[in-house]
């Protein structure tokens, strides 16, 4: 699954064969035929684009448009074995409660977002006095779709606030993943498995 962005590339790997999955934020649907092709997974999405939306249904695959903030409610208790959130919780107006909604659908809910205290982000911030701009937030802060910077020590705060199990977490500097050990501070990405 060398074509995959890191992050994507550890989530495929660690789905269970043959599972069912809710892609949730699926953009245009890299991971979802990824998961379909090489998984054998049931793989349906959900997204917010409609362009993406299009690109995905022209290869094939099960995406329905919609808001992750508002259309999760849709979904039935325990429908998929895994519901994943891929760089999209920092853009959800209440990820909270989007987080909720993900293990109530889900079995299990993988979730991946960027580091925003990396170091790298913080001497930009501490040096420059701006947000910074990197391979990972490649935008001006003017432009990106993020609402919530959130680091990796204010997720791990969130999911044991709520009671909720992380069953695995992977933490990837660059394209290759590096140990848990100062993730906060060494990490760009954070990917973990959540359940109930």
């Amino acid at each position: 699954m060398s074509e995959l962005r890191p992050d994507l590339a550890v989530i495929a790997s660690h789905v269970a064969l043959g599972s069912r999955v809710l892609d949730v934020g699926c953009g245009d649907g890299t991971l979802l035929q990824a998961l379909r092709d090489k998984r054998q997974c049931d793989a349906r999405g959900m997204e917010l684009d409609p362009a993406n939306v299009a690109e995905c249904v022209a290869k094939g695959l099960s995406v329905i448009q919609g808001d992750a903030d508002e259309d999760l409610a849709f979904y039935p208790d325990a429908s998929v074995d895994y519901a994943i959130l891929s760089e999209t919780l920092q853009t959800m107006r209440r990820p909270d409660l989007v987080l909720e909604e993900l293990l109530r659908i889900g079995r299990r809910a993988v979730v991946s977002f960027p580091n925003f205290a990396h170091w790298r982000v913080r001497l930009s911030l501490l040096f420059n006095g701006r947000m910074p701009v990197t391979r990972l937030l490649p935008v001006a802060w003017y432009e990106t779709p993020n609402i919530h910077h959130l680091t990796v020590d204010d997720f791990r705060a969130l999911v044991a606030e709520r009671g909720i199990k992380v069953e695995s977490s992977w933490f990837l500097r660059g394209d290759r993943e590096t140990s848990a050990a100062a993730a906060n501070f060494r990490a760009e990405h954070a990917i973990f498995v959540l359940s109930r």
